[in-house]
């Protein structure tokens, strides 16, 4: 985990801990202003940032979006306070975290008002509905990032191919389009089908 801290013996100094959580201020602030469409929208921005400057790896990103989702609050919310406190505890969590929501309360207190004032924003839908195709194509782009990790590992291969996770994919996508079945409950059978899984290929003779 890259930590642009100084100091001696990996210890922060002052000055390292101030860069640190400008850091995430500024990161998480681009994220929460250029996150249109919200949810999955922002899980490209929200990778970018978090790949660039080395807080999370491939395989811990995919854990942050599981844990994003079993949570209550938007995704991007739920990341910034994740990768702020994992960085730089409870001063960085605050810090990504009021980055993320800064520009979305300011736009939206300006939205309220211009809507209370003129109570027709047709360009504004005009503006959004041009969006909504660059929308799709960021929310498919983190869409298959995270499939490749979570079934290959991230590197692509027949070798590298993980059956069990595919199978468990395949289940739950049948349970949440079919059944119509809660999310939260979805996940939590999923790790315990994972679990089960792994227990009987350890008790497997080698």
């Amino acid at each position: 985990m890259h930590r642009p801290w100084g100091g001696t013996d990996g210890c922060p100094d002052e000055e390292g801990k101030r860069m640190i959580y400008w850091q995430l201020f500024l990161s998480f602030l681009q994220i929460g202003m250029f996150s249109f469409g919200g949810g999955y929208a922002a899980l490209p921005l929200i990778q970018e940032q978090v790949m660039k400057h080395g807080w999370l790896s491939a395989t811990e990103f995919t854990d942050l979006i599981t844990i994003s989702q079993m949570t209550p609050g938007p995704i991007a919310v739920n990341s910034a306070t994740f990768v702020g406190i994992r960085i730089g505890g409870v001063p960085g969590a605050l810090a990504a975290t009021f980055g993320c929501i800064l520009p979305s309360c300011i736009l939206v207190m300006g939205l309220a008002w211009l809507y209370l004032r003129y109570r027709k924003l047709s360009m504004l839908q005009s503006v959004l509905e041009t969006l909504r195709p660059a929308v799709v194509a960021m929310i498919a782009a983190a869409g298959v990032s995270i499939m490749i990790t979570a079934f290959w590992n991230g590197a692509v291969g027949v070798d590298a191919v993980k059956i069990d996770s595919i199978l468990i994919f395949v289940a739950a996508f049948y349970l949440l389009k079919k059944k119509d079945m809660n999310p939260i409950l979805v996940m939590v059978l999923s790790g315990v089908a994972k679990l089960i899984v792994q227990g009987a290929l350890m008790m497997l003779p080698v």
